[in-house]
């Protein structure tokens, strides 16, 4: 079934990475080290680009922070990683800027939250500081409104029009509306300030699955500026994947949505790339991108209380994602490719061969066979000690003879280990 036409919005470019238009929806994260310390900001960002993000932001909250971008540009150019970087700014990003225009000219856009860039008298100014330093370095701005950081002056002007209403919205009705209205009108004041309509990126976070889908779908009908997608304040694990996905994917099936960011909170020592893969699968799942091949594997059920067709699938999975920057770079469509792991002989075998490849274990008291499939077509049947060795190897052989090598490119630096 194919997916409803995206909503129509202008082209921003970041970098090399266009956002909005008709290009892909793209897969955005952010660090969480102290931007300060240039070799573990450099590590992370490495790392969050080779699990696959297209655009890492990273904070810029101090004077340290804001001298630390362009060597952290530097070296990340160094090792042939051209992700760019988006400055997070928040109080006090004028100032920074002013003092450091290294940064600016480093960053490949600017974060600007109207809720915290100046309260009162200062706020304008400090606005149109932040916009003249975007343009005199010819920078995209994403207009970033958290309704944890919400304009209260603007939130206090619309309570005020509402409570002169002859049925006057519901409190929640008023705070969605200034969030939305708090973007638009940014953005249009940065448009006054100069700003091009193409290099400005909108976003309204807030933490509440209603509230999101709500918002984004009043923000699609009123403008045609690319929509940054991410549910703030996510939370951890479980739930922070099921409520991201579960707001992104309703807006995304609508069409809405130019670019997401998961917003997981990491366990103590976590993972950061969790958040990379977990935009990813929410794509490729609703069939928006493909990005790696996807691994289909049983649940399990009590013909198969044996875990070695998880360890398998496991390792199977793992593999893939190992293998997958080098196959990208030498095969075209591989990250289109499926994998079947299955447990027993009740889907296994149809299921595999659904898959392009695929292989059905024998479940318990099953005879210790897996036949494998390959394009619907089953090729050998595997015995003995190393099934998983074997099977993994039969997958290498299936990528480099199903899929045609790349045309060939300049050569480019390949990224660090």
């Amino acid at each position: 079934m194919p997916l409803p036409p995206r909503r129509p919005s202008v082209p921003v470019r970041v970098g090399h990475v266009t956002v909005g238009g008709p290009a892909p929806v793209v897969v955005q994260s952010m660090t969480n080290t102290d931007t300060a310390d240039v070799e573990s900001t450099v590590q992370q960002v490495k790392e969050l680009a080779r699990a696959g993000s297209e655009v890492v932001r990273v904070t810029v909250n101090e004077k340290e922070a804001a001298a630390a971008v362009p060597r952290i540009r530097e070296r990340l150019d160094a090792m042939g990683i051209p992700v760019p970087l988006v400055g997070d700014f928040h109080f006090n990003g004028h100032k920074l800027l002013t003092d450091e225009p290294a940064c600016a000219e480093a960053l490949a856009k600017l974060r600007i939250n109207p809720g915290n860039v100046g309260r009162g008298s200062k706020r304008d100014p400090q606005f149109a500081n932040m916009i003249e330093i975007a343009n005199r370095y010819a920078k995209p701005v994403r207009i970033g409104v958290n309704w944890g950081s919400l304009d209260q002056d603007l939130l206090t002007r619309l309570m005020d029009e509402n409570s002169k209403r002859a049925q006057p919205w519901d409190a929640m009705d008023v705070v969605r509306e200034a969030i939305v209205v708090s973007a638009l009108e940014s953005a249009a004041r940065a448009e006054d300030l100069g700003m091009p309509h193409d290099r400005i990126v909108i976003s309204a976070k807030v933490s509440g699955v209603q509230d999101l889908i709500s918002i984004y779908r009043n923000l699609a009908r009123r403008c045609d500026y690319p929509l940054h997608l991410g549910l703030t304040e996510a939370g951890m694990g479980s739930k922070g994947i099921v409520a991201s996905t579960a707001a992104m994917a309703v807006l995304l099936q609508e069409g809405i949505g130019d670019t997401i960011r998961v917003s997981l909170t990491p366990e103590p020592g976590g993972d950061r790339t969790r958040e990379v893969i977990v935009a990813q699968e929410i794509l490729q799942t609703m069939g928006i991108r493909a990005f790696t091949p996807m691994v289909v594997a049983c649940p399990g059920c009590g013909r198969t209380t044996s875990t070695y067709f998880q360890e398998l699938a496991q390792r199977i999975q793992s593999h893939i994602r190992h293998r997958m920057p080098e196959w990208k770079r030498q095969y075209a469509g591989v990250e289109e490719m499926t994998v079947a792991v299955m447990g027993c002989v009740v889907n296994g075998p149809g299921e595999s061969k659904h898959a392009n490849i695929g292989i059905s274990l024998p479940g318990t008291g099953e005879r210790p066979v897996a036949p494998v499939y390959e394009d619907g077509e089953k090729t050998v049947t595997l015995k003995g000690d190393r099934i998983a060795e074997e099977f993994q190897e039969l997958v290498e052989r299936y990528v480099a003879r199903r899929y045609a090598p790349r045309a060939t490119e300049a050569p480019r630096p390949a990224l660090a280990d």
